[in-house]
């Protein structure tokens, strides 16, 4: 019956609200028209009560009948302590409730927030991820084990910090099914920590939390300024990490360029590993649309995956949206995946910026591009491919930067006169070569153009 009343009450709250205060109350015992819950703490009951009366009442009515009464175990350290409900405290018998066997806590009534999407499996690898990639799968295998305690994220909006939150806590769940999982926004905490406060549950609410195994909070940034949530921080991080538990810990910036943190809970940030994810870079792009295009079964051309890759490169969340647009348009259209619907939908999610360019930028990408190592720039022979590299290189360099014949020269280690021949050269080459015009194309592409 209870399980009917969860039902009805999953139906009516958003997914979120019901995970978080309905699905982990157990259902002890229902007797002469009593049913009893068990929950973890007061600030549990005086939420659900202030926030879901209504709902409650008539969703255990309908259910139980009528005449149903209601009944809080408080489980606390062991003990218990009886609260009736206070919708349908007229009709509860003032009289204590016989002493039932605690229940003990299992996964069934641990929500741990995660999204079970996020996975290392969808998680693409890449230079701008690799460090801290390397070091979450150690974590997941160890967790609280590893010298990466805390392991702290950090980045740019949108290059998968949460992604790689997420799929830490997931691994720890597969692979330990008991294991007490919690992702937590910073702004939830806040919230939380602050109702605890103004309902005089600060020790249930510490409880919890140090009762955790492994703790995510995502956009640590948003304590800043907020001593008291970060003195209750304080606590929890020490009970944690002392007791050989898991944090992971996300931001937008790096533990120096943290603002309004208190230098004590900076120093801990520092404590284990600092990993920064930086914006994806072409080649990683193009994994990820890789990934993506086969996933969803999309059909694309070259050309349109070479464009988007170089058009939109702050971070994964706008490939993703480029590529669900690009299907919704063809899918509503009944049209085709084109460049000139590409361009079109680019356009309206990403803004398009004038580039400008730096010549490591066009070096790697050159060299990127031929699959070759950026020291044969630098490098004395004469072998056709460094040729070849270096001469594409130094082009592109004087098209799209301001450099001097001589700031060149000095980039690919090589004097004035010898890059005005090289430059004359392939200049020439453009002008018969088709195959060269159609390389130098595709690389302008992944450099944006």
């Amino acid at each position: 019956m209870w399980a009917q009343c969860q039902q009805i009450l999953r139906d009516n709250l958003s997914q979120s609200a019901y995970q978080t205060w309905f699905a982990p109350l157990c259902a002890l015992q229902y007797e002469n028209d009593v049913l009893v819950l068990q929950v973890k703490s007061q600030f549990i009951v005086e939420y659900i009560e202030e926030n879901y009366l209504d709902l409650l009442s008539r969703v255990l009515r309908k259910v139980f009948g009528p005449a149903v009464r209601l009944e809080y175990r408080i489980m606390l350290a062991g003990s218990s302590i009886d609260v009736p409900s206070e919708p349908l405290r007229e009709s509860i018998s003032r009289g204590k409730a016989e002493n039932y066997a605690p229940v003990q806590e299992t996964k069934d009534t641990w929500e741990s927030q995660l999204n079970p999407q996020y996975t290392f499996e969808n998680f693409i690898k890449g230079e701008p991820n690799k460090l801290a990639r390397a070091a979450a799968i150690e974590i997941a295998k160890n967790p609280g084990k590893t010298i990466f305690n805390p392991l702290f994220l950090f980045g740019g909006s949108g290059v998968g910090k949460t992604h790689l939150a997420y799929a830490i806590g997931n691994e720890v769940e597969r692979l330990n099914p008991n294991a007490r999982v919690l992702y937590v926004a910073a702004n939830t905490f806040k919230l939380q920590f602050q109702d605890a406060v103004n309902r005089n549950q600060v020790p249930d609410f510490l409880m919890f939390y140090q009762s955790v195994d492994l703790l995510i909070v995502d956009d640590i940034q948003y304590f800043s300024d907020l001593n008291g949530t970060q003195d209750m921080f304080f606590q929890i991080f020490n009970y944690l990490q002392q007791s050989h538990k898991q944090l992971i810990l996300t931001s937008d910036r790096s533990p120096m360029e943290l603002r309004g943190i208190q230098e004590r809970l900076l120093s801990r940030f520092k404590w284990g590993l600092a990993a920064e994810i930086t914006r994806p870079d072409y080649p990683l792009r193009r994994d990820i649309l890789a990934y993506h295009i086969r996933k969803d079964g999309v059909k694309l051309s070259e050309d349109i995956v070479e464009y988007i890759a170089s058009n939109v490169s702050d971070n994964v969340r706008d490939l993703e949206g480029v590529l669900a647009s690009l299907l919704a348009y063809s899918t509503l259209t009944d049209s085709a995946i084109d460049m000139a619907l590409t361009e079109k939908v680019v356009g309206r999610l990403v803004q398009l910026h004038p580039k400008t360019y730096l010549p490591m930028d066009i070096a790697t990408t050159v060299c990127q591009h031929l699959h070759m190592p950026e020291t044969v720039l630098t490098a004395k022979t004469r072998q056709r491919d460094a040729v070849k590299a270096r001469n594409l290189t130094m082009f592109l360099i004087k098209k799209y930067t301001d450099c001097s014949l001589a700031e060149i020269g000095k980039y690919v280690h090589r004097d004035h006169a010898t890059v005005a021949h090289s430059l004359s050269t392939i200049e020439a080459q453009m002008g018969y070569d088709a195959v060269l015009r159609q390389e130098v194309a595709t690389i302008e592409r992944q450099l944006g153009r």
